[in-house]
């Protein structure tokens, strides 16, 4: 049984999670229920074979109701942690550590982060960001909405539009959702500033809908949250082929940074550098060297070597394999294509040497990092193993 607000874009995303890994892997007969039942007959339902329940809105009484017919739950809620309940959810430092590599990346004069201290979640992606920016020698400038202004929209935005003028810019910001990030864009327009020249901003959630409808396109941490389903469905089945009572606490790495207008820009002060780094991002993954990259920023390569040091503490060399890479892990958690073709597609002429590279740089091989990004294929299930559940 699925317990679900099919309204909410993440619940949405975690529904298709958990249908793909029901198409491929179980003889599930699933029940998708909305969260607003009566008591009464959440139980009656519950208590008609019910096998597990995976929720997205768990509440006391969903919990209390799950030990008392002994049905494994797995919770996938943001709210704080049930006694003997699994969690899957995203790693929300790791989600706030990837928003804060991304926007060092882009060169801005300060940073800053804007969150709720109402929300766990909230702090632990604003904790995240803060660990990666000082990690780059920078400091940021947090703004945590109080509950009053988180409210009422007029007061989030004024507070936030004051605390913008403050900031040298340009500026780089962290939004803990793509809902505050979208006041961020409205106090930006308040306070003049202009997005994402002088205030680049990033939300978190992807949510598409309000990304796209923004006033200006919102670029976006994606949570992942296809993979949180995915990963439930698969823990459910386990608990259940192994009769397990045993609760696990799995936190699913995010999925990436979905760049749109909000933050299209590079605020580093160098023509040379933002020449040579527009190029290195269009042509890394064709095989392209460093001499190669001299001609677009017009200087010398120990002077491009000195900038690059001086701006972004890499050479341009390691800049191209970094863009390499980060197109590695796209096509390896995205796509089912072989190494070979990876390999390929990325500017290396040989599989073995991608191998190598990818590995002394992320720590794992590919195959290792596919099989954690990727959900598993029907030839990779053996038949015999699949739980059936009602």
């Amino acid at each position: 049984m699925l317990v679900f607000d099919e309204r909410d874009a993440d619940s949405v995303a975690m529904l298709r999670g958990i249908a793909s890994y029901v198409q491929q892997c179980t003889r599930w007969n699933v029940v998708v229920e909305g969260s607003s039942w009566a008591t009464a007959g959440l139980f009656w339902k519950l208590a008609q074979g019910c096998s597990g329940v995976i929720s997205r809105n768990t509440s006391t009484a969903l919990v209390e109701m799950c030990m008392e017919l002994d049905v494994p739950l797995v919770d996938l809620d943001e709210s704080p942690k049930y006694e003997r309940v699994s969690k899957v959810r995203t790693d929300n430092v790791a989600l706030g550590v990837m928003a804060g590599e991304y926007l060092l990346d882009r060169g801005f004069r300060s940073y800053g982060a804007v969150g709720c201290t109402g929300h766990s979640w909230a702090r632990e992606r604003t904790a995240g960001f803060v660990e990666a920016v000082r990690l780059g020698n920078k400091e940021v400038a947090t703004l945590d909405l109080e509950q009053d202004e988180e409210r009422s929209d007029d007061m989030g935005v004024r507070a936030i539009a004051e605390w913008l003028s403050g900031l040298p810019k340009p500026v780089g910001v962290m939004a803990c959702d793509d809902r505050r990030a979208s006041r961020v864009l409205e106090a930006a327009r308040l306070a003049g500033h202009m997005v994402p020249e002088e205030v680049a901003v990033l939300g978190m959630g992807n949510d598409i809908a309000r990304c796209e409808l923004a006033p200006l396109p919102l670029s976006s941490a994606d949570p992942g949250a296809f993979l949180v389903g995915y990963r439930a469905a698969e823990h459910l089945a386990r608990r259940l082929a192994e009769r397990s009572t045993t609760p696990s606490d799995i936190r699913v790495e995010p999925a990436g940074i979905v760049t749109r207008r909000s933050t299209d820009v590079l605020a580093i002060p160098d023509r040379a550098v933002v020449a040579a780094l527009r190029y290195i991002a269009e042509h890394a993954c064709e095989g392209m060297t460093v001499s190669e990259v001299l001609p677009h920023a017009s200087v010398s390569r120990a002077q491009l070597e000195k900038k690059f040091r001086q701006y972004l503490g890499r050479t341009p060399q390691a800049e191209i394999r970094r863009v390499q890479i980060a197109r590695i892990r796209q096509l390896l958690a995205e796509s089912d294509l072989p190494l070979k073709s990876i390999a390929e597609l990325t500017g290396f002429d040989y599989m073995e040497y991608m191998c190598v590279a990818f590995r002394r740089l992320t720590g794992e091989t590919p195959t290792a990092f596919r099989k954690r990004h990727q959900p598993r294929s029907r030839s990779e299930v053996g038949a015999g193993s699949l739980p059936q559940c009602v």
